[in-house]
């Protein structure tokens, strides 16, 4: 059976210039990623700002176009971005955003939003997109009242879920979360992480889970895949992860997450700042702040 998700060999490279007369360089910001997702998993993806997490996210939905390489669903190759065939892909493959705030229309209810998706991929008649609506709000923990609210009246918490909510609203099969609960307080990143471990649950769907809060990671995910400036550097269970690193950069980002009776002086300290990624350093691109 192949994969719901296969990325082969992604690169997207942006060029930028030094100085108002300097000379442009290329900057790799995702350089030779392959990953796959089964149906039903959940696919973790940690690493500093800056290391190509969220880029490698738009590249999976085709919104940001590959340079290189090819995105497979189902094994069929993903066709290209704006054409036809990728607008009626997009029903089966959604993202949630980081800011909720940005990614809703402030002009529109909850209720004008969530029946948008419906209305372009022309899904159901009024009354079955509207009482999907009504079964959506219950779904992700909203009183139908709120239908009517526009984004400001709601909640930080709230907000999150009226985004979870427009996605899964035709039925995705595939999910990717950028970062979707740093902008949340923690008692609410609690409550919006097992509403989307119960959706998955439920639905089955295959979920890319972008973040760089580790502890949310090991709860949430099957397995993880490290990247480092641009590039997976170590990929594998959760479990595995966490308890065995093998690479020097995925062992610094675990030995950060707190833990009750763990002295804090074990944690390895990184030195010096991620190089420039358009002056990649020669060989493995972590060596020069390797302990």
């Amino acid at each position: 059976m192949s994969p719901l998700l296969e990325a082969r060999e992604l690169v997207r490279i942006y060029e930028t210039r030094r100085g108002l007369l300097g000379r442009s360089a290329e900057v790799r910001a995702v350089d030779g990623v392959s990953l796959r997702l089964r149906r039903g998993e959940t696919l973790g993806v940690v690493g500093e700002s800056g290391s190509g997490k969220s880029t490698l996210g738009r590249m999976l939905l085709g919104i940001d176009a590959a340079q290189h390489g090819t995105v497979c669903i189902d094994g069929a190759t993903m066709p290209n971005p704006g054409t036809g065939d990728w607008r009626a892909l997009r029903a089966r493959i959604q993202m949630i955003y980081q800011d909720p705030l940005a990614a809703l229309d402030r002009r529109l209810s909850v209720a004008q939003q969530l029946r948008e998706p419906l209305d372009i991929h022309r899904i159901g008649d009024v009354e079955s997109r509207t009482q999907r609506i009504r079964d959506m709000m219950q779904s992700v923990g909203l009183r139908l009242d709120q239908t009517d609210k526009f984004p400001h009246e709601l909640s930080g918490g709230q907000r999150q879920r009226v985004v979870i909510a427009r996605a899964l609203m035709t039925e995705p099969e595939l999910l990717v979360c950028d970062e979707p609960v740093s902008a949340l307080d923690v008692s609410i990143q609690a409550q919006v992480v097992n509403l989307l471990a119960d959706l998955q649950r439920d639905r089955r769907l295959g979920m890319v889970f972008i973040s760089h809060d580790l502890k949310v990671v090991r709860n949430l995910c099957d397995r993880v895949a490290v990247m480092y400036l641009g590039r997976i550097v170590e990929e594998g269970p959760a479990d595995t992860i966490f308890v065995d690193p093998q690479h020097p950069y995925t062992q610094a980002l675990v030995s950060s997450v707190p833990q009750p009776g763990r002295a804090l002086d074990s944690r390895i300290i990184l030195q010096g700042e991620p190089p420039n990624p358009g002056n990649r350093p020669p060989g493995c691109a972590f060596h020069p702040r390797c302990h």
